[in-house]
């Protein structure tokens, strides 16, 4: 939901970011496979109850996941990038979750699967949505170019760091927190449903 929001304060920043990255030859896809590999670390943290440093990891991570769309858009964008990008921050998005799930799995073990299934199926809608838009030669522009059609929710990238974000702060209130997550994302999954049934029907 805030998605478009917060890229049109970031963008003009990260684009300055992105230039001397691209300059040096550093590829799009290389910014990508680094992003990953920090929100690895970031769920590894987690995983030990190192919150702090694990949120330090988490939010350098989406910055090189803001930063890869930049260095393409300079360098040239490419269906292997945009692919590599999108299956990589699925199972970042899964990682952080589990990690939390093994910091403390008595406390976190139920409310941390809810959470992971209503990612499960939101991201389920939105792959199988763009398939079909793909299909029917749809375009959409609503969160700028991007690889695949892209439909906005009520939960996005924005509000998925947020949680995050706010899990490790308060990583006591994890199992609340995670279920009015789960609420919100599969809200975002059934709308995007009954978005489809609409347009595809």
């Amino acid at each position: 939901m805030l998605d478009g929001w917060v890229r049109s304060r970031i963008d003009p920043a990260l684009s300055m970011i992105a230039q001397p990255i691209a300059r040096a030859g550093i590829s799009a896809n290389a910014v990508t496979l680094a992003g990953f590999a920090v929100g690895m670390a970031a769920a590894l943290a987690i995983a030990f109850g190192q919150f702090w440093p694990g949120l330090v990891l988490l939010l350098l991570s989406r910055l090189a996941d803001g930063l890869d769309g930049m260095v393409a858009k300079i360098n040239g964008r490419t269906d292997t990038g945009g692919y590599l990008d999108i299956v990589l921050d699925f199972a970042f998005y899964g990682a952080v979750p589990l990690g939390f799930i093994f910091a403390d799995p008595a406390a976190n073990a139920v409310a941390g699967g809810v959470l992971l299934c209503s990612f499960y199926v939101n991201g389920s809608s939105f792959l199988a949505y763009a398939i079909m838009a793909e299909k029917r030669g749809m375009t959409s522009e609503a969160r700028g170019p991007k690889s695949l059609f892209f439909t906005t929710g009520l939960t996005e990238a924005t509000e998925t760091i947020a949680f995050f974000a706010a899990f490790c702060l308060f990583p006591g209130w994890f199992p609340a927190l995670a279920y009015i997550f789960a609420a919100l994302t599969f809200y975002t999954a059934l709308s995007r449903i009954v978005l489809a049934w609409r347009i595809f029907s």
